[in-house]
């Protein structure tokens, strides 16, 4: 095995004049003009099949190389690829290699332009009226592991070990640039060390080190380090907002006017949080009109695609924040604005105003019961008692809705083995999810055997061939369809071999308990008895199901230091039914711990020169356990209309409110000194420099 190293970009935008690659002591160095003469093709974009679900966004967007040949983008972006013997060795070589780069002004360039709606009516026969202007920091998902792959090359195939967590998407798109047919290539991963949306998309270096491979005839492995990571992984969020809400002299919602500015970065890679978050911008409430603009950008800086819940925390804290302005500058209730113009279990179906229907929910029903789990009638005590001791206290709440939709197609094969073991094949990949508790436990059901007898297997092209990742809230909500399907295929095969070894009709055999059983007698033969029986049961669906729930979050400000401290931060879910619970807290938890992340610390940041300002840990500020409250998460559980099961998706519920009621707490605790809104993130030099001014 020999080791590869990458020469990125220091320039945000260039023309490459040369490249040269007379480095002694290593393998090779490739360069972009290499690629093109091996017949390398772009990385091809691959929007996930159009949802009739979901708001349509079309564009035009350029190529994106795995190796540049003539003109960087931003900084980072590989221009070289070094081969050899040692890890060391190549990242030596690759600060030895010159290129010699002609700098260009930096540049933006509108990729798509959408509008749709007219409120104007609306707007000019309101009692009021409330504005907001918005710029939602741009973030990464910074996993534990940087990016890895391992590449061979052997018999004519290509074998590729990445940190991938969507297998059978890598593959067709590691086929398409490397041109061979997907039959060639294989991807493999196993312990993914987290992902959060930032691996679910194509890396250069998963070609680069294929490719590299087959030209020197050895295997190659390309470790980043997480500076390399903080240039090149895909960030997220960087949406610029200007939003108005209308309301009638109740309170009442009349019309919403969003325009979303999405920076997609120097790459198209997916815009998938413009249109989802467009789709869902009026949250669970009735609002008559709505009018939207969405915008996608170029620009010289990281590719931005989905990051946790994509799209929707940014959505939702721009409603959310709005009506906590109206609240406050027309003296409503905050609580009780809400409920005023939630939209009501028994208006379901609701369709909203861009044509989305919410298939089911009790969202005031949500609202309350967050509300008193969080002791909001028992708050003014404790922002007194905080007041008593020199700091200032809020609290803040946040509704929201998810759509799930995501990768149409999953597929199981489900095999039962004599040796008392089932095995699972299933196209989604756990990265912390807990796939191989929770389907073992679903699927033990299916059977009803222990769920120690399951083995999933995930994680490898040439087994699970067939699949649509982990993202958008699918895993168990679409792997519960088909593992269903599968099991019940099984048990189909099983009762026609059972009804031979018990010289009996089929119409006859029933399975019950584990066992085939003659219905009216007492003979029968036991599940792993019937030798090897399977079921394979593959289904797309572009049917979404709406997640919601309501988060309300405490704060306490030092207001020497602007310092904000999240006392407690309470989550109500409801994702239809829950399958395991405990999973169902882990997730919440974890998304809540992100969402408090980018509302007080998380941002990347660019200078004027493109150039990246927080590319280590030292700059990029993530959330320490310390800073973290006691979560507490509470789940309702109202099937959904829409799958077989009544599931909904359960990975997002966190994150997405969390922006939002962070927020509106941090402006409810500075609402005495006249404080209205802190841009997020709400470091302690913002809400420093906020006080400061009120005062």
């Amino acid at each position: 095995m020999v080791h590869a190293a990458v020469v990125r970009s220091p320039h945000a935008h260039a023309r490459i004049r040369s490249i040269r690659t007379d480095v002694p002591g290593v393998i090779a160095v490739l360069t972009g003009k290499d690629a093109v003469a091996d017949g390398l093709k772009a990385i091809p974009f691959r929007p996930i099949s159009p949802n009739p679900h979901e708001v349509p966004l079309m564009g035009s967007f350029p190529p994106f190389p795995v190796l540049t040949a003539d003109r960087v983008r931003f900084v980072g972006e590989a221009v070289a690829l070094v081969v050899a013997e040692t890890r060391a060795l190549a990242r030596d070589a690759a600060e030895r290699v010159e290129v010699e780069y002609e700098t260009l002004e930096a540049e933006e360039k509108v990729c798509v332009d959408v509008a749709m709606g007219d409120v104007a009516t609306a707007f000019a026969g309101a009692a009021h009226v409330v504005q907001l202007k918005t710029q939602l920091n741009r973030v990464t998902g910074v996993p534990l592991e940087p990016r890895v792959t391992l590449a061979q090359y052997e018999n004519g195939r290509f074998t590729v070990h990445a940190t991938s967590a969507w297998v059978q998407r890598h593959r067709a798109d590691l086929a398409a640039v490397l041109g061979v047919p997907e039959e060639s290539v294989r991807v493999v991963t196993r312990d993914l060390g987290g992902n959060y949306g930032t691996r679910n998309n194509f890396y250069p270096e998963y070609a680069l080190a294929a490719w590299a491979a087959k030209r020197v005839g050895r295997p190659v492995k390309c470790a980043l380090d997480r500076h390399e990571c903080f240039l090149s992984d895909d960030h997220s969020r960087d949406l610029a907002v200007q939003a108005e809400l209308a309301l009638d002299r109740d309170g009442r919602f009349l019309a919403f006017r969003t325009a979303n500015t999405s920076d997609l970065g120097a790459h198209a890679i997916s815009t998938v949080p413009l249109s989802k978050g467009i789709g869902v911008s009026t949250s669970v409430y009735r609002v008559p009109a709505v009018a939207a603009r969405g915008r996608a950008v170029l620009s010289n800086t990281s590719p931005t695609s989905a990051y946790r819940a994509a799209g929707r925390p940014e959505v939702m804290f721009v409603i959310e924040r709005l009506i906590d302005l109206a609240a406050r500058r027309h003296g409503f209730d905050r609580l009780e604005i809400r409920r005023r113009n939630l939209v009501a279990p028994s208006a379901m179906p609701y369709r909203n105003p861009f044509g989305l229907v919410y298939d089911s929910g009790d969202y005031p029903a949500v609202q309350e019961r967050a509300a008193r789990v969080a002791d909001w009638a028992g708050f003014e005590k404790r922002r007194a008692a905080a007041l008593a001791r020199g700091r200032y206290r809020g609290i803040g709440l946040s509704n929201y809705v998810e759509l799930n939709t995501g990768a149409p197609r999953e597929q199981a094969e489900v095999t039962v083995r004599p040796e008392g073991r089932i095995d699972l094949v299933l196209g989604t990949l756990s990265s912390g999810q807990g796939h191989e508790t929770a389907f073992a436990q679903f699927l033990a059901d299916c059977f009803a055997v222990d769920p120690a007898q399951v083995r999933l297997l995930a994680g490898d092209s040439d087994v699970a061939k067939v699949g649509g990742g982990t993202h958008s809230g699918r895993s168990m909500r679409m792997g519960a369809a088909v593992m269903r399907g599968a099991a019940d295929r099984a048990i189909e095969a099983g009762r026609k071999v059972a009804a031979e070894r018990l010289e009996a009709a089929v119409a006859d055999i029933e399975f019950v308990a584990g066992r085939f059983t003659v219905k009216g007698t007492d003979r029968s033969v036991g599940l792993f008895e019937v030798g090897v029986i399977a079921g394979v049961y593959d289904e797309s669906t572009s049917l979404p199901s709406f997640a919601y729930g309501c988060a309300v979050c405490e704060v306490e400000i030092d207001p020497e230091t602007g310092v904000t401290e999240v006392i407690a931060h309470t989550n109500v879910d409801d994702c239809g039914r829950a399958i395991n619970p405990l999973i169902l807290h882990g997730q919440a938890q974890g998304g809540m711990a992100a969402g408090i992340g980018q509302a007080l610390f998380e941002r990347c940041v660019y200078d004027e020169a493109g150039q990246l300002q927080s590319a280590t840990l030292m700059d990029y500020a993530l959330p320490r356990a310390d800073q973290l409250p006691m979560f507490t998460t509470e789940i309702s559980e109202v099937p959904s209309t829409t799958h077989p099961l009544g599931l909904r998706g359960g990975g997002e519920g966190g994150t997405t409110p969390a922006l939002g009621a962070v927020a509106n707490a941090i402006a409810d605790a500075l609402s005495p000194l006249g404080v209205e809104h802190v841009e997020l993130p709400a470091t302690p030099e913002r809400v420093w420099r906020a006080i400061r001014q009120a005062k």
